[in-house]
């Protein structure tokens, strides 16, 4: 099987291309034009890696399966035609190659799309972005919709992350999950940086858990009805935790005893509290609870500041 990985050295692309290699039947590709990736993600990768943008040239030959990560992943652009260009329009090109090879496709959407509705956040409310991001997003997912009624026989599947952490991350600096933030800070002695009052609160799902969501994505059947051939998933734990919860776990695991240091949120799309409602989400994720045991180590000796958006 070919398989193309779309942002495939970033956070989440990178860990999926190098999964995805481990099987011997499977020839995989990564797309990047590494705007917001980093090379070092894929120094074990053993595949072909192609720089550039997703463009309307097909990138490579044909693909079975396109897992599209490509994304600018910086929640506080607000440069509309920059995000809207390159997310929704890079999408619709993935889609054209899609069609042409007769592949399924796999993408990211992502939990900004709900901004701050109340959670638990089901597939059946209805979103309300308060960015451009999170707009660019909903678009995508629209644009699935469209693109799947008129390309009736053409899996899409959308699977709205809410906030991943694991290895791999550091290179996205202060938009990294706020588990990686902190523990940097931490493990550097500070007293870990929230937002005002640290009760804000976020879906913590491990990278891993989401790795098997794409995996599972890749290998289900084709819908029977053609108008629910594009399907959107939340990929969360289904639990949420705050911020000055992650902050107590964190010093019981490394042993300190640092207490937060607030300061105001300068971000008016800030959202308060994600929680995914997995009730459609077969099998169900299995992430541990933020706390001690599902941290992560972190590599990087910054400590950047808390992102405002998951």
């Amino acid at each position: 099987m070919r398989i193309l990985v779309t942002g495939g050295a970033g956070f989440i692309g990178s860990n999926l291309a190098k999964r995805l290699q481990q099987n011997p039947a499977h020839e995989v590709t990564v797309l990047d034009n590494f705007s917001h990736a980093d090379f070092a993600n894929l120094v074990d990768f053993k595949g072909d890696v192609i720089a550039a943008p997703c463009g309307p040239a097909e990138p490579c030959r044909r693909c079975d399966v396109i897992f599209h990560e490509a994304s600018i992943t910086d929640t506080t652009v607000t440069d509309q035609f920059l995000m809207l260009h390159n997310n929704v329009e890079g999408f619709r090109h993935a889609l054209g190659w899609a069609a042409k090879w007769g592949a399924r496709v796999v993408w990211a959407s992502s939990a900004a799309v709900y901004g701050n509705l109340p959670a638990p956040n089901k597939l059946t409310d209805t979103p309300r972005p308060l960015n451009v991001y999170g707009y660019s997003k909903l678009a995508m997912e629209r644009l699935a919709h469209l693109w799947s009624l008129e390309h009736s026989k053409l899996p899409i599947i959308g699977l709205r992350y809410f906030n991943v952490y694991g290895p791999g991350e550091s290179h996205k600096a202060k938009f990294a999950s706020m588990i990686w933030q902190l523990s940097l800070q931490m493990k550097a002695g500070k007293r870990p940086r929230v937002f005002t009052p640290g009760t804000q609160k976020r879906d913590f799902v491990s990278l891993e858990d989401v790795l098997q969501a794409n995996l599972l994505a890749m290998e289900a059947p084709p819908a029977a009805d053609h108008h629910k051939t594009a399907s959107v998933f939340n990929v969360g734990s289904g639990a949420a935790h705050s911020f000055n919860q992650v902050i107590e776990a964190l010093n019981a695991a490394l042993g300190t005893h640092l207490a937060p240091d607030y300061f105001d949120n300068p971000y008016p799309f800030f959202q308060n509290h994600t929680q995914a409602d997995i009730s459609k989400t077969t099998p169900k994720p299995t992430s541990p609870k933020p706390p001690a045991s599902s941290t992560t180590t972190p590599n990087s000796p910054t400590s950047p500041p808390a992102s405002p958006t998951t």
